[in-house]
């Protein structure tokens, strides 16, 4: 069982919860996802968005073949290596968590990624069941 505590308006706005409470259920620690190439192989290098999304599609189907999805993420840990990306990062999340559940999250701005063109990396911890 996965329960969201209550958010202010602060918080909603930046598309995170305080705090998730989990009780039973399986814990899927994932590792973090980077995405420099699509599912077709197509460059991504420099494109914070398209990085993004493709990273959100990694850990979906990371948990899917876990038996969740996205929605039992309960935390998640994104580093970025420009702090403008910050207030994009929020727009984008947004879209994946439209019930408003935000996972708990730590924002991270890192001076440089394993590999030239990465904007964006994420890890998390998901519960599925219980």
């Amino acid at each position: 069982m996965v329960v969201h505590m209550p958010k202010t308006e602060a918080q909603s706005s930046r598309a995170y919860s305080p705090g998730v409470m989990t009780e039973g259920g399986r814990i899927v620690w994932l590792a973090g996802q980077t995405a420099i190439r699509d599912a077709d192989g197509t460059d991504l290098s420099g494109n914070f968005d398209a990085q993004t999304r493709r990273i959100f599609a990694l850990i979906d189907e990371t948990l899917e073949a876990a038996g969740g999805s996205l929605a039992n993420l309960v935390t998640m840990t994104v580093y970025i290596n420009d702090p403008r990306h910050g207030d994009r990062f929020v727009e984008l999340r947004k879209g994946y968590f439209a019930d408003g559940n935000f996972p708990a999250s730590a924002l991270i701005t890192v001076s440089q990624f394993a590999r030239p063109g990465m904007l964006i990396e994420i890890q998390g911890v998901a519960v599925i069941g219980g």
